[in-house]
């Protein structure tokens, strides 16, 4: 075996504690003698939903000698409170123990610098390898079938039970819903997300007519299904989440139906148009029916997508796959993590969580904002649209009078914002989580996501006015020095694999700034994954926004169709221009950044 760096782990600190361990607090001492992999991650992060997934069969095979750790660390404030973490929790099914750190300090400790990361600790307390994004669970347990054999041998592993406790169930008729639609009958259609079903509700809102589990329809169970819309022929759209799937449920037959999607998750590479059942999707969000096809937020690549049933395919929208808020036609705009749709006659409204935006296309498809202005900025702040703040929006609903309710989700709050006016109020506070909301009457249905609910709200005709508060991100900005930056991403081939030649480079790495100006030179796309960037002296601050991908294949001359792997990572990394910052940022997409 290679002779690898020896790096101790710092202890794992977190003023919020311990989840899933039965109110035990551990400490690395404490898992001396079993693998450690350390997820650093927050639950506003679909990446980092992905990673929950992708690290389920990992756990479930090496359970006996292998510790999963996640440490929550907040990028937005409502993320920071701790009964939000206890909530993401158990939303998002995770079974194992969960280290609450809203202050970031394990994070700065193991110098994080993009959600997710992946840290593995041998059994003797050392670093051994990091990752970061999506795609290393093949990785990760080629090493940790090494480090069994290697620690077995020395006698320095320790296998039995691990520290997961799991909670007490808790009774509720929704647990964790995250859309609702009116059917024509009157009732609602609920997406209960965490129970993987949709309840159908009488129009009370509470009383239960029918559970939908999507079994023996071909496409097997929902998987935390989402977005809801109707369909011109009376059947109902269903965003099925975590199986990367646009499924059919007919309220007539009760008969579910896969419409688009593989069932494997979209990676880069993949077909982007297509026969829809041939084409994969990636976390689909949310659904609407808007000019003639159904619209679909693709939450997992930062992209619109489109479904057209007559012809029985889909294709790309809107969005480069690129994460952030630029707007423009719809083949160059970039999103992060739209969540939301809402169709109007000449408009489709997007709910842009990560940069807590609220987006619209036009019938010429051309992207523009409404209200929010990126990545980091976010809080809760009413009137003009352009000084507005939302934080992490789930969801918007189209009002009668052409203006739109916003589910302002970290915010506990229903927002509106009125084109006509250009004005952002709020409607209502105190609800929990909102994550979608429908119109009913003259009323307006919440669903409170994080109270188990759907909550009915008379439309006030005047907004309430609520105390401005803005923030940013919290995560450090990096100091770097004017002039010449060197940007290094770490990559290298897991241990058995090499990088994927066959059909020209195996790596990508595309580079650009916001503000545009902070960089000089360096940004555009290319194949390798060092690059000289240079940046203007005299821009005081910016983000700079870092996309890789690698692609490694098993090394296995005996095999003429090795399996093959794709990795690959979006970092936004906040830099403030100083005469005494850094001239060589390291980003570590796999391996150990010995820089």
């Amino acid at each position: 075996m290679a002779t690898r760096a020896r790096v101790r782990a710092p202890e794992l600190t977190g003023k919020g504690g311990w989840l899933n361990t039965g109110e035990k607090q551990y400490t690395l001492a404490d898992l001396r003698g079993r693998i450690v992999v350390v997820d650093f991650w927050t639950f506003c992060c679909i990446n980092c939903l992905h990673v929950l997934d992708e690290l389920r069969e990992l756990e479930e095979k090496h359970r006996d000698t292998l510790v999963i750790i996640g440490v929550h660390s907040p990028k937005f404030v409502h993320e920071a409170e701790h009964q939000a973490v206890v909530d993401a929790v158990e939303r998002y099914q995770v079974h194992h123990p969960v280290l609450d750190d809203p202050e970031l300090a394990t994070w700065k400790q193991y110098a994080v610098r993009a959600w997710p990361t992946l840290v593995v600790i041998d059994p003797e307390g050392y670093i051994v390898a990091q990752h970061a994004g999506e795609g290393h669970a093949h990785a990760i347990e080629k090493l940790v079938e090494e480090l069994e054999a290697e620690h077995a041998a020395k006698g320095t592993l320790r296998r039995g039970d691990g520290p997961y406790v799991a909670p007490e169930p808790v009774a509720t008729d929704l647990r964790f819903p995250g859309k609702a639609l009116l059917l024509p009958s009157g009732n609602f259609l609920v997406s209960d997300s965490t129970r993987n079903q949709l309840v159908e509700l009488e129009p009370d809102g509470e009383s239960v007519v029918r559970r939908i589990s999507g079994s023996g329809s071909g496409g097997g169970e929902f998987n935390e299904p989402q977005g809801l819309a109707l369909l011109p022929d009376g059947r109902v759209a269903v965003a099925d989440t975590v199986n990367h799937t646009i499924r059919a449920y007919d309220p007539e037959t009760g008969a579910v139906e896969t419409l688009a999607g593989t069932g494997k998750q979209w990676w880069q590479g993949s077909p982007t148009s297509g026969p829809a059942l041939d084409v994969s999707l990636s976390s689909p969000w949310d659904v609407a029916w808007w000019g003639g096809k159904l619209w679909i937020a693709m939450a997992g690549v930062h992209q619109l997508w489109t479904y057209d049933p007559a012809a029985g395919t889909v294709q790309v929208g809107a969005g480069t796959t690129n994460e952030g808020l630029v707007d423009g036609p719809a083949a160059e705009a970039w999103f992060a993590q739209p969540s939301g749709l809402a169709a109007t006659g000449d408009r489709l409204w997007i709910a842009d969580s990560e940069t807590s935006a609220v987006r619209w296309i036009d019938h010429d498809l051309v992207v523009h904002t409404a209200v929010g202005t990126g990545l980091f900025d976010f809080g809760h702040r009413d009137g003009a649209a352009g000084q507005a703040l939302l934080q992490h929006p789930l969801g918007v609903t189209a009002l009668p009078d052409g203006s739109v309710a916003i589910s302002d989700t970290y915010n506990h709050a229903l927002r509106r914002f009125d084109p006509a006016s250009g004005e952002v109020t709020t409607l209502a506070t105190d609800l929990r989580e909102p994550s979608g909301a429908v119109l009913a009457g003259d009323d307006i249905v919440v669903v409170e996501s994080a109270r188990h609910r759907l909550t009915r709200l008379r439309l006030p005709e005047e907004a309430v006015r609520v105390e401005a508060v803005a923030h940013r991100t919290r995560r450090a900005a990096t100091d770097v020095a004017p002039g010449r930056l060197r940007l290094d991403v770490v990559f290298q081939a897991p241990a058995g694999q090499k990088l994927d030649t066959r059909y020209g480079p195996s790596t990508r790495l595309l580079v650009s700034s916001t503000p545009p100006g902070l960089l000089r030179g360096g940004e555009g796309t290319g194949t390798d994954l060092s690059r000289e960037l240079e940046i203007d002296p005299s821009v005081a601050e910016g983000v700079l926004h870092v996309s890789a991908m690698a692609a490694s294949c098993d090394d296995d001359p005996e095999n003429e169709y090795p399996a093959c792997h794709m990795h690959q990572q979006d970092w936004g990394v906040p830099v403030r221009v100083s005469a005494e910052g850094t001239t060589r940022l390291g980003l570590v997409l796999a391996g150990m950044d010995q820089g």
